[in-house]
């Protein structure tokens, strides 16, 4: 899956989302860099990935996550191990910088308490599109680690939704919305929101928290087939920012492109 990405109106970023599945295992990588001039403004890229196993109750388990973040020349690798059964293991983050060599960052302890019956945030959506064929509901609630703190990502609000070919989306048909919810749990959180936890409460102020739209693309099979993201919304203070379906494929089917 292919998307782009527009704050404001401006086409800031451009991403693409591969998950592959079979009965016991899954791989999934997310990757995003802005776009157009913003790119020679503000040059980010990031890549995120998630190796994982699925339980005989159908839940995915990571083995590994990665989160890999370039901003200009420096470059910050996150990584997160787990045994495959929902046990957190260990974290390592590197620092590095053209021509320098890599620096250990890596703290010497974390909180107890922080990982507890964590896992990442790849693997949470991941059970969540693996449970809406037979629920219809948007609900999850997985605690997350970051590497500083641990916060509870909440699934809620499910709302069947039409949506419409465009210009900027491929996708048509019924779909489920989801609100998305960061809530914090552990560590040590600042009183005022910072980050996506301050995008987040922006958008509530506006009445309207993070939501993606899930929808089935057209296959053999509906019935089995996976709901995938097929649009985003994000409102803040300085614009709306949209997530948009550009690209979707399988691997028994050529590209569905943007009209």
């Amino acid at each position: 899956m292919t998307y782009d990405v527009y704050a404001g109106g401006i086409h800031a970023l451009d991403a693409k989302l591969i998950i592959k599945t079979s009965e016991k295992d899954y791989d999934i990588t997310l990757s995003s860099a802005t776009h157009g001039f913003l790119k020679t403004l503000a040059p980010w890229s990031g890549i995120f990935s998630t190796s994982g196993q699925i339980s005989k109750d159908n839940k995915p388990n990571p083995l590994e996550h990665l989160s890999i973040s370039t901003w200009k020349s420096s470059t910050e690798e996150k990584k997160y191990t787990y045994d495959g059964k929902g046990k957190f293991l260990d974290y390592t983050v590197t620092e590095s910088k053209k021509d320098k060599e890599p620096v250990d960052k890596t703290p010497e302890k974390i909180e107890e308490g922080l990982t507890k019956d964590s896992t990442d945030l790849l693997s949470a959506t991941l059970e969540l599109l693996m449970t809406l064929p037979a629920t219809q509901t948007c609900a999850g609630n997985s605690i997350i680690f970051d590497g500083d703190r641990s916060f509870k990502l909440l699934f809620t609000e499910t709302t069947r939704s039409p949506l419409k070919k465009s210009k900027y989306n491929i996708f048509e048909g019924d779909s489920l919305s989801c609100q998305v919810e960061v809530s914090p749990d552990k560590g040590k959180w600042r009183k005022k929101p910072r980050g996506w936890l301050s995008i987040q409460e922006q958008g509530r102020k506006k009445g309207a928290l993070p939501t993606i739209w899930l929808g089935l693309m057209p296959e053999p099979n509906p019935n089995q087939s996976p709901y995938i993201p097929v649009k985003i919304r994000v409102k803040t203070d300085y614009g709306t920012l949209f997530m948009h379906l550009t690209s979707y494929k399988n691997d028994e089917e050529d590209p569905q492109k943007k009209p």
